[in-house]
């Protein structure tokens, strides 16, 4: 299982200091100057922005490795495709070789029985007649025997010389036997080009297999990865969205301040009018009992309106 740190030292992924963070506290929000509060709305923008743009090359790599992972599994998909086509021809060439090996079996059996028909498998073979009687021969010619031994001798050649023509007689009624044997053969040696198509195509299916399981397993070793970078990307995106919270709280916060300030001016601003309001009204009581007035109190009186 591969860990975090392997990912951020594989993929040259910046890691985050906790350090380089930007905290507000309660007491920084409520009574920190406005300067004050300008400058850390400052400083989280720009940590945020800092951890955004991380955020966003963690999230890139992460697509990558996702993109990666589904290429595996599409190669892996490929390879159990060819599997299971070659595993289909195996079969059919298996059921095919199974039905010409039954057919030759069959074709055996008739052989046999035909043999035995024949009596072709029972005595001596042609071959070892002309043997015995290629030896009996010999001895006549070559040993000195009685009248009775002779006899017997060529009573044996005779008998053996029968039984070789009778041998040769029915072998030479064998040509139905001998197409058989053929035609068994024939099928067998069909049923052994089958059997040798299975042994190559099992062998290519099981290499696909294989491959299959290799895709499979690479394709989840770079899921494990790209989980990893989604936990990383997830980490950046928390910490920036928290900057961004806490820099829409000190905005906040300073607005309330302009108003305040904008209130205040107010204040002072309604109450300059009402005391230029009173000494107006004291100016124009004195121009009303005939006092002379000069330039700036005329000027008072019009700003009033009272002149």
């Amino acid at each position: 299982m591969v860990t975090k740190e392997e990912v951020i030292e594989q993929y040259d992924v910046e890691p985050m200091d906790e350090a380089d963070n930007v905290d507000l506290s309660e007491d920084d929000l409520d009574n920190g100057s406005k300067g004050q509060l300008i400058k850390r709305a400052g400083q989280l923008r720009d940590r945020r922005n800092e951890l955004n743009q991380m955020a966003s090359e963690r999230a890139s790599k992460r697509d990558d490795l996702n993109a990666k992972t589904r290429e595996k599994v599409d190669e892996a998909q490929e390879h159990r495709e060819q599997r299971d086509e070659l595993n289909e021809q195996v079969q059919e060439h298996k059921d095919k070789r199974n039905e010409l090996n039954a057919e030759a079996n069959e074709l055996f059996d008739e052989v046999e029985e035909l043999k035995q028909d024949l009596e072709l498998g029972s005595g001596k073979s042609i071959e070892e007649l002309e043997e015995e009687i290629e030896d009996l021969e010999f001895r006549q010619q070559t040993e000195v025997l009685d009248a009775e031994d002779e006899r017997e001798l060529i009573e044996k050649i005779d008998d053996k010389r029968e039984k070789l023509a009778e041998k040769k007689e029915k072998v030479d009624d064998t040509s139905e036997l001998d197409d058989l044997v053929e035609e068994a053969e024939e099928v067998r040696s069909e049923a052994s080009q089958h059997h040798q198509k299975v042994t190559e195509l099992a062998d290519k299916a099981q290499e696909h297999h294989n491959q299959m399981i290799e895709a499979y397993r690479e394709a989840d070793d770079i899921r494990d990865e790209a989980d990893e970078m989604h936990e990383l990307f997830v980490e950046a995106q928390e910490a920036a969205d928290r900057h961004h919270e806490d820099f829409v709280r000190v905005q906040k916060r300073l607005r309330e301040l302009d108003k305040k300030e904008e209130e205040e001016r107010e204040d002072e601003r309604a109450e300059k009018r009402e005391e230029e309001k009173e000494e107006a009204e004291e100016i124009y009581q004195k121009f009303k009992e005939g006092e002379t007035l000069d330039t700036e109190d005329l000027m008072k009186l019009q700003k009033t309106g009272l002149l």
